[in-house]
């Protein structure tokens, strides 16, 4: 099992020291999420301060972005990390890509699946010179010349990991794909029940395995070095969950323990305008289902211990800040625990 770390690095700047400490660190990886700011421009710093470790996005929404904008953003980061980056995808939803981005929406599974599909034909024609011909009924790639064709190099077949949490999308990253993100919105029943069952039946239908699927997470944790700390992170993490728990989209996780009547409690209060009460509808037994719960020293071990043969990578739901005195004993632990 290989740990990573995600940063949110607010000032670009700072993203290549970031970077050379997470490798200094014995870490596996390190990813970048579309929040506040974009996700591969840290990466391009990172990929010139370190050596060994893994670059990915975790994500990047891919609708907003013609899979040509993309294809051309991985190919530069694969070829300055040699090999290094992996291209994580995500859909978002409806309301975000409609009203944050102002694109179409469209059924998510069929058109992420032309995007992967349009991805791949576009690096194949960059690197072997076959003519671009993607004929979909989303995308459509039938020019490309010289001028505008990257030189071939030796990492072009980028690997993809997609996220998602129902069964459209896993059975996609089974077929399809190198990786898949399992949200942090998840439980060890679900993951057994869904979500490898349906990464399993998507490799099948391609003639693949399980094993050529790479899960990974960032995992819900609460932790803290006392009572205190450790109360006021299981609040933050109730709040988050409780925030996943109130969209439509992620219901399928609730059904599966019986907590489908927590989606309409969660949504009546954001009615009302009680976000500060969403915490408190998410019970200490639905907190130890969704979230590790452990001591700084312990939490990597009782990580492992969970996710033993179900994650193949795994990570912390909060950023890696090397200068955060607080969490430093954290990130020492998980770096014993996870050494290679």
């Amino acid at each position: 099992m290989k740990f990573d770390v995600t940063i949110f690095p607010d000032d670009l700047n700072k993203a290549g020291d970031i970077a050379r400490q997470v490798e200094a660190y014995g870490f596996d990886g390190l990813w970048t999420a579309e929040t506040a700011h974009n996700p591969f421009l840290p990466l391009t710093h990172a990929a010139f301060t370190t050596r060994r470790i893994t670059l990915g996005t975790a994500i990047a929404v891919a609708f907003p972005r013609s899979p040509m904008v993309v294809a051309n953003i991985a190919w530069d980061l694969a070829e300055q990390s040699k090999g290094r980056f992996i291209l994580g995808l995500g859909t978002q939803v409806k309301p975000h890509i409609t009203k944050r981005f102002s694109t179409e929406w469209t059924a998510p599974v069929p058109r992420l699946r032309e995007y992967i599909e349009s991805l791949r034909a576009i690096w194949n024609t960059w690197q072997n010179g076959v003519p671009l011909r993607y004929l979909g009924e989303h995308y459509k790639f039938t020019l490309m010349t010289p001028f505008f064709s990257p030189n071939p190099m030796p990492y072009w077949e980028v690997p993809i990991y997609i996220a998602g949490v129902n069964e459209g999308l896993c059975r996609l990253a089974g077929e399809y794909c190198q990786g898949f993100h399992v949200h942090a919105f998840h439980t060890v029943r679900y993951l057994k029940e869904l979500i490898i069952p349906s990464i399993e039946a998507g490799a099948r239908k391609a003639g693949r395995s399980r094993a050529d699927v790479a899960l990974t997470c960032a995992i819900f944790v609460v932790t803290g070095r006392n009572a205190e700390e450790m109360q006021n992170n299981a609040i933050m993490a109730k709040s988050q969950i409780a925030f996943y728990a109130s969209t439509p989209s992620y219901n399928a996780v609730l059904q599966t323990h019986g907590w489908g009547d927590l989606a309409d409690r969660l949504n009546a209060l954001i009615r009302d305008g009680r976000w500060a009460e969403l915490w408190t509808e998410i019970s200490d037994e639905m907190l130890e289902t969704f979230a590790v719960v452990a001591a700084p020293d312990e939490l990597p071990y009782k990580v492992r211990e969970r996710y033993d043969g179900l994650l193949d990578r795994v990570g912390y739901y909060f950023p890696f800040a090397p200068d955060d005195e607080d969490k430093k004993l954290i990130w020492e632990s998980a770096a014993k625990a996870f050494a290679h």
